[in-house]
This record gives C-alpha cells, sequence and structure tokens, in this order.
C-alpha cells in the first residue's frame, strides 16, 4: 500500500496491550514523568517498554518536543506502530498534547476509537561514483546545505528525468508537508496542509530572487547533482537535523516518497489550523507579539 492510495486521517480501535515510552536524552524531567506514566499504564494492564521500539508494540508515547519525535520517526514507520507526542515546554507541531491533558487522552484512546493521522515521509540517499549508500528516512526534510564559508551551491535538479532548473543558493530543502512548518518556512517556503502528498523544494538565500520554491506531486523521483567549482568544494546533507553525508564535485542527491508513513495519533481538540495560529500567532497583533515574546524573555 502506497501513501498515495492511503486516506490521510482513519479512525481505528487501538488494542493496547504494550506500549513504548520513549524519554527526551538527558532530561530529568522528562524521566521522571515516565516513571510515572509507566506506573499508571501498568495498573491498566499495558506492558510498557521504555526508550526501545519494536514491532509487537501497540503503541509509541512520546516525552518531549518534536526533535524527540522526529528522532524515532523512521522505526515508528517502519514498524508501523502509531505514535502519540506528550510535549514538556511549548507545544510543538506533531507533540501537540499537554501534560495535564495527556491522562485524559490516554483513557479515551485505551476504551474508545483513535484517530490516526498518516504522514508522507521521505527517503534519500546520497550517490558518489555510482556507488549509492542505503536510503535514510525523513519526516520533516532533507536538506543539502554548503559550509559557513564557501561560495553558494550549484544545485542541478530534476524530477522523473525532466530538467528543473540549476539553483545557485546557499542550499536546498525538501520538505514533506509535515515538515513544510519546519526549515521550509524559515526559507521562505509554502504551508502545505498535511494531508496533501506533496514534495516541497525551496532553495536556501538564492542567488536569484526569481529562484522559488516549488510544490511537486509525491510520486516525482527527485535527483539533484553538485556541480562544485573546484576539488575542495563540498556540501553537507542533513535529514530531519542530523548530518548524514558529504557531497563532492558530481555527486547526487536521489529522493522521493518513502513506502511507509508515520501513524501520529490525533488526541486533543486543536486542530492543525489551531496549532498554526498558536505557534505562529495569525491574527495576534504586533504589539501584542511583541509583548508575548518580552514576557517569555522575561
Amino acid at each position: 500500500m502506497t501513501y498515495t492510495s492511503t486516506p490521510f486521517r482513519t479512525e481505528t480501535d487501538l488494542v493496547v496491550r504494550k506500549a513504548g515510552i520513549i524519554t527526551k536524552k538527558d532530561d530529568a524531567r522528562s524521566d521522571h514523568y515516565a516513571a510515572t506514566l509507566s506506573v499508571w499504564l501498568q495498573q491498566r494492564h499495558v506492558v510498557v517498554c521504555l526508550n526501545e521500539i519494536s514491532a509487537d508494540l501497540d503503541m509509541i508515547i512520546v516525552l518531549g518536543g518534536d526533535g524527540t519525535l522526529l528522532h524515532i520517526a523512521e522505526q515508528a514507520a517502519r514498524h508501523a506502530v502509531p505514535v502519540l507526542g506528550i510535549n514538556l515546554g511549548n507545544l510543538g507541531f506533531l507533540t501537540e498534547l499537554t501534560e495535564d491533558e495527556a491522562y485524559q487522552a490516554l483513557e479515551r484512546i485505551l476504551t474508545g476509537k483513535v484517530t490516526v493521522e498518516n504522514r508522507l515521509m521521505l527517503k534519500a540517499r546520497h550517490v558518489a561514483n555510482g556507488q549509492a549508500t542505503e536510503y535514510r528516512y525523513a519526516l520533516n526534510d532533507i536538506v543539502i546545505t554548503k559550509n559557513v564559508l564557501d561560495r553558494l551551491l550549484r544545485l542541478s535538479t530534476t524530477a522523473d528525468g525532466e530538467y528543473i532548473t540549476t539553483y545557485k543558493a546557499d542550499g536546498l530543502i525538501f520538505s514533506s508537508p509535515t515538515g513544510s512548518t519546519a526549515y521550509n518556512l524559515s526559507a521562505g517556503g509554502p504551508l502545505v496542509y498535511p494531508g496533501l502528498a506533496t514534495i516541497t523544494v525551496t532553495p536556501i538565500c538564492p542567488f536569484m530572487l526569481s529562484s522559488r520554491p516549488i510544490i511537486l506531486p509525491a510520486t516525482k523521483r527527485i535527483k539533484t547533482r553538485f556541480i562544485a567549482g573546484n576539488h575542495a568544494e563540498r556540501a553537507q546533507i542533513i535529514i530531519d537535523g542530523q548530518a548524514f553525508w558529504e557531497m563532492q564535485g558530481g555527486n547526487e542527491l536521489e529522493l522521493e516518497t518513502a513506502e511507509h508513513f508515520l501513524q501520529l495519533i490525533l488526541s486533543s481538540t486543536r486542530d492543525y489550523f489551531t496549532i498554526l495560529r498558536n505557534k505562529l500567532h495569525w491574527g495576534v497583533s504586533g504589539e501584542k507579539t511583541a509583548a508575548g515574546k518580552q514576557h517569555k524573555a522575561n
């Protein structure tokens, strides 16, 4: 089953016999919350597994922020285990439950129907001298970026073999709809509703202002070749915030939609647009926004 043939949102009865809890690394608050939550789940006859992911889990509970969830997204998607995010700080786009809401939401999950969103993921590999690496997977984005002091990159990009353009920029962002609110947004790319099957290509600080982001169908297979000005030029490939490969002149990045998707459990009354308004301060006056930032700074 492919992503494009799968409904974006489904309702299901989730029978939870074994749950995995993933904590934020080196975070005492997350560890303490996990201990309390483990007892609560065990009292409801749910076996708990801490910081391990396997195919026999019925759900995964992430304690932390969006970064913690991104870290385990590939494994969760590979094993087709639904994920619930509980944010222990400011609400995220993916971890949209607060601590106070968590137990009530979990009670509903254990006793009733669950709404799951199937979030598109991307996969990419690095090709050098005709040798390709294994694919790596991303929930948010895959980025080609230059080193700090290097000049602009030249990145020749095609979709299904059709030439798009040679970008001259600080880099390129390939984002899923979920990732449209991440680096893509800060680079001037568009917001994309998470239920759409698309890949967004956004240049980072392009040399030509006419070099604009483009939204492609999720069925496209994208290739980008690094055209280096000299032998010393390098570029980095970063997947969901983690550096994976270094590109030299003539190397390629091959990218397409992954064969599996992340199953994200919806558990609160906030819809996607409510989260956008809260995170991006839509409809909030400049004075109020500035006052809010000053309050947080204090």
